[in-house]
């Protein structure tokens, strides 16, 4: 009678840390991240500046503002805390790389082999997706936004916007394509989980397309530029999420075990 043959071993057989072991490394690690984010805003705070900082993030408005208008700043404090805002949330942007690789280095040793194939492509692609957004909504939609706006202003009325408004503004706008850009890592994940298959994802493209429109228009200005500048990258990056995840499903999927 032939001897059945032994069990594959875990991965992850002898590697379990105490508790306390889990919360000193965890700590560590938030130490860390802090630090690149305390490094990142004392380099930003240096060059080029708080100030600067804003003057750069309210470009695309001025650029469209009638020939000599301006910001202007409705509270006392707004000069100093609006600056101090943009200088943390650009700090944090920078040293975001940084931060995730914190996080990655602190649940990676919990990981079977086929899942860390996963997770690592993902945290770096949903990084490289987030910062694209950012740079679509500053660099075109910004620019065509405020074209359009200001092409409906009567002449009468002299436009000169909030600066702490404005940064409320810039910052749901960022949030928004910044999120939109996330779809295919969505899509990937809802796949490789088999909550939906890939066939069921192709089927939903006519339903994805109206719902991408319904968040534009929820989620921007109520104007069409803006509307369709978020939903037309959306249904684009639906697609995309359709081929990779049919990539990673095919290259991260757990050994089989031999019977």
């Amino acid at each position: 009678m032939s001897e059945k043959p032994n069990p594959p071993e875990d991965e992850l057989a002898g590697t379990e840390q105490p508790f306390v072991t889990h919360l000193m490394e965890l700590r560590d690690r938030l130490v860390r991240a802090l630090i690149a984010v305390g490094v990142a805003a004392l380099v930003l705070a240096l060059y080029p500046g708080p100030a600067e900082l804003y003057d750069i993030l309210a470009q695309p408005l001025v650029a469209n503002l009638p020939k000599g208008a301006t910001l202007i700043a409705t509270s006392v404090i707004s000069p100093f805390m609006v600056p101090l805002k943009i200088l943390m949330m650009a700090s944090f942007l920078v040293a975001l790389p940084v931060v995730l690789y914190q996080v990655w280095a602190f649940v990676a040793p919990g990981l079977y082999a086929h899942e860390k194939k996963l997770v690592m492509p993902l945290v770096i692609s949903s990084t490289v997706l987030f910062f694209m957004g950012v740079a679509f909504c500053y660099f075109f939609v910004f620019g065509q936004v405020f074209k359009f706006i200001q092409s409906f202003a009567p002449k009468s009325i002299t436009a000169a916007p909030d600066i702490e408004a404005y940064l409320g503004f810039v910052l749901s706008m960022f949030l928004a394509f910044g999120l939109t850009f996330e779809v295919p890592i969505a899509v990937v994940v809802l796949a490789r989980m088999n909550v939906v298959s890939i066939e069921k994802l192709k089927e939903f493209r006519g339903y994805f397309v109206v719902l991408a429109f319904v968040i534009a228009a929820v989620v921007t200005p109520p104007d069409v530029v803006s509307q369709l500048a978020l939903a037309i990258p959306m249904c684009i990056l639906y697609e995309v999420g359709i081929w990779a995840a049919q990539v990673f499903i095919k290259h991260t999927q757990a050994p089989v075990d031999p019977e």
